[in-house]
């Protein structure tokens, strides 16, 4: 909603269902999906919104296509898909490490490879922003999973930098604490925290009077680094952690 108000055309992507049978809160739904769609439209936004699966390429770059043809161009690419899920790593069955590296780090990639020829060939530059987290950062116990997909997107982000800097392309990740969604009031979390009550240490912060972030907080992060206030910013991981990274 708020790229749209400051009038951006949207080309918006989620799978809107279950991906990991270990994941222990609900997915988008189509509805939630529909929802967006007649937010951005009601205020007079431009929005393509598709049903597709991040591991899937060809269904990135058939979206990506049809935004382009739709709306002109593309200078900006968002990579915000991820799950997340709890276990300690050597009781976490494949599956449960193996589906969330697809969505979390492989899924990114795919969708800066699915969205980048479009912003080379725009010739205007442009500005990636990559959905990491303080997890990216800092390793958390009881989700090595999600930590080693984390510190891997920051891999592909500072290697995406320099890779593309010839054409005036800015990659950077931004590296939340909790946020108001469901999967950071993920119920599930409390399980392994309550019967391993010594990896709350790893869990605090300073700025004690925000729990956790709300999306707008993420969004002012976002819009920032998509604008011109953040031209000499690139291949940089941007903390919005209530200072979790130092504690």
């Amino acid at each position: 909603m708020r790229l749209a108000r400051e009038g951006a055309a949207i080309i918006a992507v989620d799978i809107c269902g279950p991906v990991s049978t270990y994941n222990t809160y609900e997915p988008a739904t189509p509805d939630d999906l529909a929802e967006t769609v007649r937010l951005v439209e009601s205020e007079g936004g431009k929005i393509l919104a598709e049903q597709a699966d991040v591991r899937d390429s060809a269904a990135l770059r058939a979206v990506v296509d049809r935004g382009v043809e739709q709306f002109g161009r593309l200078d900006i690419v968002i990579a915000n898909a991820g799950i997340c899920n709890w276990s300690r790593f050597w009781e976490m069955p494949d599956e449960q490490w193996e589906t969330l590296i697809d969505v979390n780090l492989t899924g990114a990639w795919k969708t800066l490879k699915a969205a980048v020829p479009a912003l080379i060939e725009g010739g205007r530059g442009g500005s990636i922003i990559v959905v990491s987290s303080v997890a990216g950062i800092k390793p958390l116990p009881g989700q090595a999973n999600y930590a080693a997909s984390k510190f891997g997107l920051v891999g592909l982000t500072q290697t995406a930098a320099k890779e593309l800097g010839e054409y005036k392309i800015r990659v950077n990740s931004i590296h939340p604490y909790g946020v108001k969604t469901p999967m950071g009031t993920d119920p599930g979390s409390l399980v392994i925290l309550e019967k391993h009550p010594h990896y709350l240490s790893s869990f605090g912060t300073i700025l004690t009077e925000h729990p956790l972030a709300g999306t707008d907080d993420i969004t002012d992060a976002v819009l920032w680094l998509a604008g011109d206030g953040s031209r000499t910013v690139t291949g940089s991981q941007v903390a919005l952690d209530m200072g979790n990274t130092k504690v």
